[in-house]
This record gives C-alpha cells, structure tokens and sequence, in this order.
C-alpha cells in the first residue's frame, strides 16, 4: 500500500512531457509577440515584441506619465483634440491608468478658441517656407520649445496625436531609460539602409539599431527626450532638403528622423504591439490601448471593406476639414469589424458631451 507502482510513476511522467511538449509547441508557433490566449482570456504572454531581458520584472510602483500632443489651430485639427482630450478624461483615473497630465502644443504661434477646454501651451511654428509644404515638420521644434518652456511635473512623457482615442486605461509602458513604441510595418531602416546611412554613420552601429517607429505613440522618459528632440528636428529638416530621401519617405519622413535621432542617442525602444491599433486593418480593440484613425473606413452594406474606393458606409477624419462631423453618426452595416464600430462609437459619444460641438 505504501510503495507507488512503477506503471503510474510511467504515466505520470509521460502526461507531464506531453503537457510541456504542447506549450513548447504554443511558444514556437505564436512567439511571444502574439502571446496566447488562455481560457479566462488572459495573455500567457505579454504582446512584446523586442524587450530587453532585464526590463521584463514589472514595476511595483506607479510611474505617471505627461499626455502631450502637437496640433495647429485648423479646424480639422481641433475637433480631433476635443475628441482625444474627452477620451483622456474618461480614462485618466480608472484602474490601471498612469495617465498624469495633458498638453496640448499649439504650433501655430497665437491662441485659439480651445485655450480654456483643453491645457495649451503656444509655441512658435517654423520659419515661414522651412516646412516646404509639410506641416508636420512643426512637430520636432513643437516639443523643442514645449520641453525648454514648460514645468511638467512627471517623470514620464506620451508623445500623442490629435486622431488618437484612448479606448481602455493607459498604464506606463516604457521601463526605465527604454521607452516604449509602436511597431509600425511601414518603417523599414534595414530596407532602406542607403538613405538612413546618410544621417546614421557606419560608426554608431548596424542599421538595425534604429528602431522601426515613429514618434507617436511613444512613451518616454522626459530627461530622453529633451536629448532627442533637438537631434530629430535637425534630422527631420536635413531629411526634408535631400531630394533622395523626401521623395522615399514622403509623409513619413519625420518618423524616420525621430528613429534615427534615437538610434544617434543609444535609445531602444520596447515595441509594443498592444499599444495601438490602426482600423480597418485592425479588427479588434481587445487588449489595445490606442485607436489610431488615420485611413478612411469605407464598407459597402453587406460589411466588406472598399478601401480606395468610397464606400456606401464610410467614416474619413478627412471627410470634415473645414467643420467637425455631425453628432450621431451613423453606425456601420452588420458585418463591419468591432475595432470600426467602437471608433464611430466613441466619436458619438464625444461629440455628444462636448458643449459647442458644432463650432469650427
């Protein structure tokens, strides 16, 4: 009665290498930047994509970040910032925020209308002519001056935009003097190495140590970037007049400028694939932080996508870039991905509760 038989201590030890040969099967075929379902819904795995292994314990305090977003005072601008500033104070003090304060830098050099609705601190545009014609050149020498003129009480910063929507409770995603980023697939350094080499000498490493990513979203320590934030404006300019690399970078050339300007520091960035999420590409909100809606939703009435071409139901921030859109928007046929559904939601919702919604 006391001696355990041989044929059990067989079964069990068989049950367990088969236990640990299906989660080593798990890890193989979903990596750890997906992370796997589990039964209760939770993650077995962080949506890391690139972590440095001593940056994975989690912190045991809080770390505040400052929200902070450039913007002009153009009315399509605006009625983004209305909605995202509603959105923060939603989610500012729910369980599992670290959301601190809100910037808006207002880069076009006077006040406007917003200045009481949401916290504003005016700075100067660029020299008339130095953005030759591409506005979001302002952003860079934005923070610049923002850094070198504001108090921000936080240790932390978020680098946002105006088309962003918090749509869950942000916590502290950078560790340390890692900051953490959006991996975005259309910033490619290694396929571009030619032109990166230009402003990223053979000298500071491999190309591979410039980041795939932009600037936003972008949760850094504030001492990172005021080191950074003049080296990507310089970059971004230098970037701008080089007929080569503007016309390979188009729209997305500051983003460059910020990975590279990084890279030039020795910042890494944990890349975080839970951080954002970009409809209609994106079909879920599930475990993201971040609505980004910058592509235009169109969808015919049986729920498929018609991008490139308008759509029979469609939702386009550059639908309405002389006025806000109207309140009550309509909702998306059946068939339509949740991620599109709960943006047009939100924006309802927003456009519902802000007085004076109509106003440009």
């Amino acid at each position: 009665m006391g001696r355990t038989s041989p044929l059990l201590i067989f079964f069990l030890v068989l049950g367990s290498s088969f236990a640990m040969y299906n989660v080593v099967t798990m890890i193989i075929h979903y990596g750890s930047s997906e992370g796997v379902a589990l039964s209760d819904g939770s993650l077995l795995f962080d949506p890391i994509i690139e972590m440095p292994a001593h940056a994975k314990n989690r912190k045991v305090s809080k770390a505040p970040f400052h929200v902070a977003l450039t913007a002009t005072d153009a009315p399509y601008n605006k009625w983004q910032c209305r909605i995202m500033y509603y959105w923060y104070k939603r989610q500012k003090n729910l369980p599992g925020s670290e959301m601190g304060g809100f910037t808006r830098i207002l880069h076009s050099g006077k006040p406007d209308n917003l200045m009481d609705e949401i916290p504003t601190v005016v700075v100067d545009p660029l020299p008339a002519g130095m953005d030759r014609g591409y506005i979001v050149l302002n952003r860079p020498w934005a923070f610049v001056q923002w850094l070198e003129k504001a108090t921000i009480e936080e240790e932390y910063v978020l680098m946002a935009e105006p088309d962003h929507v918090f749509v869950r409770p942000l916590p502290n995603l950078a560790y340390g003097g890692h900051p953490a980023a959006f991996l975005f697939f259309y910033i490619t350094p290694e396929k571009n190495e030619k032109i990166i080499r230009k402003f990223f000498p053979e000298e500071h490493g491999p190309v591979t140590n410039v980041d795939p990513i932009g600037n936003s979203p972008v949760i850094i320590r504030k001492d990172l970037i005021e080191k950074i934030a003049p080296t990507w404006m310089n970059i971004s300019l230098k970037m701008k007049e080089d007929p080569e690399t503007d016309k390979a970078f188009g729209w997305v050339l500051e983003m460059y400028a910020y990975a590279v300007a990084s890279a030039l520091h020795g910042v890494r960035h944990i890349l975080r694939k839970d951080f954002m999420l970009q409809p209609p590409w994106d079909l879920s909100t599930e475990n993201k932080f971040i609505i980004h809606y910058t592509y235009g939703c169109d969808y015919n009435m049986k729920g498929e996508l018609t991008y490139g071409k308008i759509g029979e139901w469609r939702f386009d921030k550059r639908s309405h870039l002389r006025r806000p859109p109207p309140r009550n928007l309509p909702l998306p046929p059946p068939g339509v991905p949740e991620s599109v559904v709960t943006l047009v939601k939100m924006v309802n919702e927003a456009s519902a509760n802000i007085p004076n919604w109509d106003t440009p």
